[in-house]
């Protein structure tokens, strides 16, 4: 599957959306604020978005569940209509542009659209070429007991289990390996 640079951005860009929900009801917010959401729109690189309000931070966040949703859809066809809501509500508008710098990319999302519906528009579009590859399968949560953070395999063999292996990962490694060793002193 070809991943062009704007797919992967946007695939980065759902990712941490999803993640930036709360774990838990002791967990912070990732998106507390409108200044958090100004924080999320400038890390990603988001254009053509103007000037947020609580009204964003609110449709933003209502988008993230819904988005939260693919990633635990069970099956191909689950995910294509969850993905096929969000980008009818859009109003996508898809647009040749080249702009900041980028080569000719697609742009998704309308003119003038919320940032809500630009993230919808276009990150629902990346989600939907990996339906459309039959790659589903490859939108996934972290397999960690502890975390259930969404990530995208992109691992050749489509073996990845964690969102990070270098914490998620090593951890559970590293406590199997010492429970194989305690087993063995036993």
């Amino acid at each position: 599957m070809l991943i062009t640079h704007d797919i992967r951005c946007a695939l980065d860009t759902v990712v941490d959306l999803v993640n930036s929900a709360p774990e838990d009801d002791a967990a912070p917010d990732g998106l507390a604020d409108v200044a958090a959401l100004s924080l999320f729109v400038r890390k990603h690189d988001i254009s053509e978005v103007g000037t947020l309000s609580d009204v964003d931070l609110s449709a933003v966040r209502r988008l993230r569940s819904r988005f939260a949703a693919v990633f635990a859809a069970p099956d191909a066809r689950t995910a294509a209509g969850l993905i096929n809501e969000l980008i009818a509500a859009a109003g996508t508008t898809p647009r040749l542009t080249d702009h900041d710098g980028y080569d000719w990319h697609v742009h998704y999302f309308a003119p003038g659209a919320s940032v809500a519906d630009h993230l919808a528009a276009d990150c629902g579009m990346a989600l939907a070429f990996f339906v459309v590859a039959g790659e589903q399968e490859r939108l996934r949560r972290c397999e960690a007991p502890d975390c259930r953070h969404a990530f995208v395999d992109l691992s050749r063999n489509r073996s990845r289990r964690y969102c990070d292996s270098r914490t998620c990962g090593n951890r559970l490694h590293v406590a199997a390996y010492r429970a194989r060793r305690k087993e063995a002193a036993g």
